[in-house]
């Protein structure tokens, strides 16, 4: 059977793999689909802060509504989610998998019903099979996220430890996250439903994941430590001046603050990764042709 790989998204290129769609509006593709079909759903709306409330209800529970009735008009019969540890809320505590979600954004509150509604086409059907998938930090080449701006704040000396420097914060490379979802999706001895976080085992610290990476790209840098109070302080100036180009606001720093403390010992277990933090910021760096992380 001849395999062909269709890229469904809001900004299309156009290209012969490549289809425009909203998932926000009910799902017209062209092609041939059916049990063989799997769809990888990774549309969201997902940067925090940065989007009015109802975006993100809008477009993560309206797409997962209308990505499972496309799934069900042409009887496809496997779905790999990308969910987010958002729906586990904002705490210092270990999550794992049986950790009760209290998601505490309207971002972790709509992925988290997102779940739901594709749970929900899951269990019409016992044939069908959902690969639900909670990645930490997704770093790799064209982030343009988190991992990203760190390395900016790095190379131009504007990164300091914000308020402490044990901030556990969760994070898997895109390369390793690709495999996981394959392997997930493409494993007939999983369970009919799978959740995992996808994440380091264990996590790695803000401290950690800065000096890898300065290891690993090669940079020399002394990293300054700020107080809490004298980094809100601020952060609320140049938040009231439009972050003078460093993105820098209060809400910013609060998250800088709080760990994503996720267990990713259930993957290490089921789906363990190919690459260690050290690898994966190698093999970043080299994509980029060894001149900086973009």
């Amino acid at each position: 059977m001849v395999k062909k790989n269709i890229i469904a998204d809001l900004l299309a290129d156009g290209s012969t793999h490549s289809q425009k769609v909203d998932v926000r509006n009910p799902i017209e593709l062209q092609g041939e689909f059916g049990k063989n079909t799997l769809i990888f759903n990774f549309a969201a709306i997902h940067r925090t802060p940065g989007h009015p409330d109802y975006a993100y209800f809008e477009t993560n529970i309206r797409g997962a509504e209308n990505v499972c009735e496309f799934a069900r008009k042409h009887g496809i019969e496997n779905i790999v989610f990308t969910s987010s540890i958002a729906p586990y809320g904002a705490a210092e505590d270990l999550k794992t998998e049986e950790t009760l979600p209290t998601p505490n954004t309207p971002y972790g509150i709509s992925k988290l019903v997102a779940e739901r509604i594709h749970r929900e086409w899951a269990a019409e059907d016992s044939n069908r099979r959902l690969s639900i998938v909670r990645p930490g930090i997704v770093f790799g080449t064209g982030e343009n996220g988190n991992m990203t701006r760190l390395y900016k704040a790095l190379k131009k000396h504007k990164f300091a430890y914000a308020g402490r420097k044990d901030t556990i914060k969760a994070c898997i490379y895109v390369k390793d996250l690709a495999c996981v979802m394959l392997s997930m999706a493409e494993n007939e001895n999983a369970d009919h439903i799978q959740l995992h976080n996808c994440c380091y085992y264990p996590s790695f610290t803000i401290e950690r994941i800065a000096n890898t990476m300065l290891k690993a790209t090669g940079m020399k840098r002394r990293i300054p430590f700020i107080p809490h109070k004298p980094m809100m302080a601020a952060a609320t100036i140049c938040g009231l001046l439009g972050g003078l180009g460093l993105g820098i606001c209060p809400a910013r720093v609060k998250k800088l603050m709080i760990s994503t403390n996720i267990d990713g010992q259930k993957l290490a277990k089921n789906y363990p990764l190919s690459y260690s933090l050290e690898e994966a910021f190698r093999d970043w760096y080299k994509d980029c042709e060894q001149k900086e992380l973009i």
